[in-house]
């Protein structure tokens, strides 16, 4: 089985279609998977284009090891996590690239937990795949049954969390600005939010994965929501990726206002109603600290990927946690990043401040955080993060991924992507010169100058 042109990584395997990623690989790594977990596996996919091909595919190799499975069809990636628990399977397959362009699709491989596969299991998949994938015999294939149900199962899930009061947001009728990217989002997004009571203006509902503009909820991305918002005068805009683990936000006058955001303000309705140490990765920016130190409680920073810090939070007790990207995890609820109950804690949020959100985020200290990527060297980077020691020495570092350096105002951190062949480059500091200045420096010794 070559893996030439796939990125594999904790987050699983993902390519190009029809160049790293085809039908007959995903067919042999989701018997792989299949072999490995040996039970009955959920499995249920995003909009992409290639979605259906590769369904097929995973649903024929993994009858063919014998696993019985649960489809749960088109739907968001932490619906099809809940589905896992839900079901008490041995795993379960979500395919989908998330935030990647079109051309991209790919396998994440969920473990019993609804958790996504850790680094260690992944190793130990892999490792079995290679030595040989037994087959059943035609007695023994496996059965495949349909779960239309998981999707109205999250939204209870969601509607049932002790931080969301219903009944008042209902009342408050939040007048909400939508954006579903033509991906999964559309399955549960608009359901949920009228649920909670709010009047809905809406793009890009079509599940056909024709991504009208790049996927990844960023601000340069979210043009249109932001003129939807102003045209509407919605209270706010929401955003979510095509898998909908990923949500965004703009704020009344139709302005992005960056997805670090998210979880810190998330985070801040959770933490009114319940105290606990706040789990994020070495990328996300200071708001979460900020956010955190509100409520009295501390950050705990663990390397980037949903499931190195959902593991940091199931092992802290961690109430409320997630990434820098607009990924918020709620441990009530399921150890996975989720849109749609990110979404229920902010409007919870804006009911308790009964604020709009640019106040509740001009009273915040601000920041100026610059991501950046540049194609991966080939090699090792060791060379370059020494230089990058070297360059700057007095600085707090941290190498539990890639390499991070910290003052007292700002941060830079350094990394491969586990999910495109680039290396990301990340920077924090009270000015957006100062930011910039720190990944120019990085970016220079990366590219060996």
């Amino acid at each position: 089985m070559s893996n030439a042109g796939l990125m594999i990584s904790v987050s699983g395997i993902r390519g190009r279609v029809g160049e790293g990623l085809t039908p007959e690989l995903v067919s042999s790594y989701a018997a792989g998977f299949g072999a490995w977990a040996r039970g009955t596996i959920v499995i249920g996919r995003d909009s992409r284009v290639s979605g259906p091909m590769f369904h097929r595919a995973v649903i024929a190799a993994l009858q063919s090891v014998g696993c019985d499975v649960i489809d749960v069809g088109l739907a968001p990636t932490p619906t099809i996590q809940l589905a896992v628990e839900h079901h008490h399977a041995a795993g379960g397959l979500a395919i989908t690239a998330s935030h990647n362009p079109i051309e991209w699709n790919a396998l994440k491989f969920i473990a019993p937990s609804g958790l996504f596969l850790s680094a260690a299991e992944g190793a130990e998949m892999r490792d079995a795949t290679t030595r040989g994938i037994p087959r059943a015999t035609w007695d023994c294939l496996g059965r495949v049954s349909s779960d239309d149900e998981a999707i109205a199962r999250h939204i209870e899930a969601i509607l049932a969390l002790p931080y969301i009061d219903v009944p008042a947001i209902r009342r408050r009728a939040f007048h909400v600005a939508l954006d579903c990217v033509r991906g999964a989002g559309a399955t549960i997004m608009p359901a949920l939010l009228e649920r909670l009571g709010c009047r809905v203006d809406a793009i890009n509902l079509e599940t056909d994965g024709r991504f009208p503009h790049p996927p990844e909820p960023i601000a340069e991305n979210l043009h249109d929501l932001e003129r939807l918002v102003r045209a509407t005068r919605a209270d706010i805009g929401f955003a979510v990726d095509p898998d909908v683990d990923r949500l965004a936000l703009v704020d009344e006058t139709g302005s992005a206002i960056g997805e670090d955001y998210t979880l810190a303000l998330a985070a801040g309705a959770v933490l009114r109603r319940q105290k606990g140490p706040v789990v994020t990765n070495l990328s996300t920016s200071r708001v979460v600290d900020d956010a955190a130190a509100l409520a009295g409680v501390e950050v705990i920073r663990a390397p980037v990927g949903e499931v190195n810090v959902a593991i940091r939070m199931r092992d802290e007790h961690s109430p409320v946690g997630g990434e820098g990207n607009g990924g918020v995890i709620v441990k009530d609820l399921h150890l996975g990043r989720d849109a749609p109950a990110g979404a229920a804690l902010v409007l919870q949020l804006l009911l308790d401040e009964n604020q709009p959100l640019t106040r509740i985020v001009s009273r915040r200290p601000r920041y100026a955080i610059v991501k950046d990527k540049l194609d991966r060297p080939a090699g090792s980077l060791d060379s370059a993060y020494a230089s990058l020691r070297t360059a700057f020495a007095g600085a707090g570092v941290d190498t539990a991924d890639g390499i991070r350096f910290a003052w007292g105002d700002r941060w830079v951190h350094v990394r491969p992507s586990g999910t495109e062949p680039v290396v990301r480059v990340i920077a924090e500091a009270p000015t957006e010169a100062m930011a910039r200045d720190l990944v120019e420096r990085s970016r220079s010794y990366l590219l060996g100058q």
